[in-house]
């Protein structure tokens, strides 16, 4: 996995740009630890940091294929490419040359065999630009879930682009950090809209699409979405070819040339991962797995189950692990305390991972200290998110009341991740209208969805209900994922996000996917030979978050002093009486998210508007 970046200019010569160049480059240093590379022209130019995953050696970027001495094109790229042999299989058949044996080189050939149509052969996780010199064209691609981030911002000669935001900042073309009304509800209302970028004038390439900058403008197209048709198999076969997916996915995903892992939770979605990777890599011959999983000092024990979670995570995990004793998995807790989560240096690293102020508090930072723990044993792991979204395993999903609700579920079943919108000033909350602004990205999130012909009833919304998970909700925890990993060079893997998978499974009859009463049916069939009993019959638990009353309080003090000092950037937007008052109520025995959420959002936000020194237009 790796960071890229890049700045197309028709008017100007970009070979006198090269430090700028340089200070893009750089902002990805994190994504990409192992290398660093830029290729400049007259009028395209980009920038590449690399974590070696295939081909240590041979798989430096940007890479450059020519002929007779002509640049023909060049390709920064981040991600990985699980059918790439095969492709490069074909592409020799038709004549093709390889130099390298990386992914890398397989889709820079078969850019120059197919165009922009390679994406439509691609499975797997990717973002990449591809500079056509013989055009003088760039050509942006991102994979069909949005898995690896890609971000561009037009000028008025060309483009900048860049795997985060933070890479199309470093260039001082971009000199006014301006959000407006749009931007700041998108980071209240907990929805992902498409091709949202939320600074002004920044967009993101919507996952499965395309983007082309040419002298003559910007041009987008899909290359896959969701769509709709009869689900030919019965139960049975359905249960097998989900679990024959799985094995085939699993088995392409750990292909590496460095140390790889999964993530452990002890739930459904972690637990068949895992299974399934340390049998694969027995099959194969190929060592023993090592798995990580997080927990809290005191949390199995001082364990109170709330709205979200029944059970502590640790117990589960032991269970998989002695289940799989036979495979001699090797596993980590890691284990932290609210001093971790309050670290100011780490929680400065989060926000600098996500350049927006978009995180849910601890289980942000929780997740970058399990990365980075993870870092220091393995380069690439495998995760088991994105399967609720598939399967349908979320506890609204079985809720008719939030099914029902006429809004987006998630947010109509209580939970409250992000809550910033309960500090903001009573006139800032008017203008902006959160409620209308989410109605109308509901109605516009609705009228995508494929319709099956026929459809009713409890299946048509069920479709619907699937559909805005896959393209509105998915998208935010791949975002948190990717920035989570990327922060400390780590890359993460996420089987469930297969296209095959993602395509057979949302085509399926919501009636199969609950045949036995439960949330994610299918999965749970497909993998209960490989799990232990109290794993199959455990009830959906989200990725924990602290339950110490410390940290609660360490919030709280921090927020007072901000409150006290002189002046402060958010100042202005918050109802400063109400966090006052947020802040003085007594404190519960176990700290609830609910509470903390809107403490950890103002102080993300204040912070936000500090360091990214962003200007507020409304």
């Amino acid at each position: 996995m790796c960071g890229i970046c890049g700045w197309v200019d028709f008017e100007g010569d970009l070979r006198e740009s090269r430090d700028t160049l340089s200070d893009m480059t750089e902002t990805m240093a994190c994504r990409g630890p192992d290398d660093e590379g830029m290729w400049i022209s007259e009028h395209g130019a980009l920038g590449h940091r690399r974590l070696a995953i295939i081909d240590l050696a041979g798989g430096r970027q940007p890479m450059v294929a020519d002929e007779d001495g002509e640049v023909l094109a060049a390709l920064t790229y981040s991600g990985e490419v699980y059918n790439f042999q095969e492709l490069r299989a074909e592409l020799a058949a038709r004549g093709h040359r390889f130099r390298t044996r990386s992914d890398t080189e397989v889709v820079l050939r078969a850019y120059l065999e197919w165009g922009e149509d390679l994406a439509e052969r691609l499975n797997g996780m990717y973002a990449f630009g591809i500079w056509d010199a013989r055009r003088e064209e760039l050509v942006l691609v991102r994979d069909r879930l949005g898995i690896k981030p890609l971000y561009y911002y037009p000028t008025p000669t060309g483009v900048l682009f860049g795997s985060e935001p933070k890479a199309i900042l470093a260039n001082p073309v971009l000199s006014d950090r301006a959000v407006d009304a749009d931007g700041l509800r998108e980071l209240l209302v907990f929805v992902k809209t498409p091709e949202c970028g939320i600074f002004r004038g920044m967009h993101e390439v919507r996952p499965g699409g395309i983007v082309r900058v040419g002298r003559e403008g910007i041009t987008k197209r899909r290359y896959w979405q969701l769509e709709s048709h009869e689900h030919p198999d019965d139960l049975p076969t359905t249960i097998r070819t989900v679990r024959d997916l799985l094995d085939d996915i699993i088995q392409r995903q750990l292909i590496s040339d460095v140390p790889l892992c999964t993530l452990l939770s002890g739930g459904l979605d972690s637990s068949a991962v895992t299974a399934l990777a340390g049998e694969a890599l027995r099959r194969h011959g190929e060592g023993k797995l090592r798995s990580f999983a997080v927990d809290f000092t005191g949390y199995t024990e001082h364990f109170s189950p709330d709205a979200m979670r029944d059970t502590p995570d640790a117990p589960f995990v032991r269970d998989l692990v002695r289940h799989l004793e036979h495979l001699g998995v090797e596993h980590n807790d890691i284990v932290l305390d609210s001093a971790d989560l309050m670290d100011p240096a780490v929680r400065a690293a989060v926000l600098r991972a996500r350049d927006l102020p978009t995180g849910i508090g601890d289980m942000d930072t929780s997740l970058y200290l399990l990365f980075r723990a993870v870092r220091a044993h393995s380069t690439v792991a495998l995760s088991g998110e994105s399967a609720d979204e598939v399967f349908g395993g979320y506890r609204w999903f079985h809720d008719p009341a939030a099914v029902n609700a006429g809004t987006f579920p998630w947010l109509a079943s209580g939970t409250r991740l992000v809550a910033l919108d309960q500090v903001l000033a009573p006139d800032l909350l008017r203008l902006l209208d959160v409620p209308g602004y989410r109605d109308e990205r509901y109605r516009q999130a609705l009228d995508e969805v494929p319709r099956l012909p026929g459809e009713t009833g409890m299946e048509a919304r069920m479709r619907e209900v699937s559909y805005l998970h896959l393209t509105r909700f998915v998208q935010m925890l791949l975002d948190r994922k990717d920035r989570m990993s990327m922060a400390v060079g780590l890359e993460v893997r996420v089987p469930f996000c297969d296209h095959r998978l993602v395509e057979y499974v949302f085509n399926a009859p919501w009636s199969m996917k609950t045949f036995d009463g439960r949330e994610k049916s299918l999965l749970r069939a497909a993998a209960a030979d490989v799990l232990p009993e109290s794993v199959l019959a455990r009830r959906k638990s989200p990725y924990p978050s602290t339950q110490d009353p410390a940290y609660e309080k360490a919030l709280r003090d921090e927020t007072a002093r901000l409150l006290d000092s002189a002046e402060f950037p958010a100042a202005s937007m918050i109802d400063v009486p109400k966090v006052r008052e947020m802040i003085d109520q007594p404190q519960e025995t176990v700290s609830r998210h609910d509470v903390r959420a809107a403490l950890e959002g103002l102080l993300q936000f204040n912070a936000w508007l500090d360091r990214y020194r962003v200007r507020v237009v409304l």
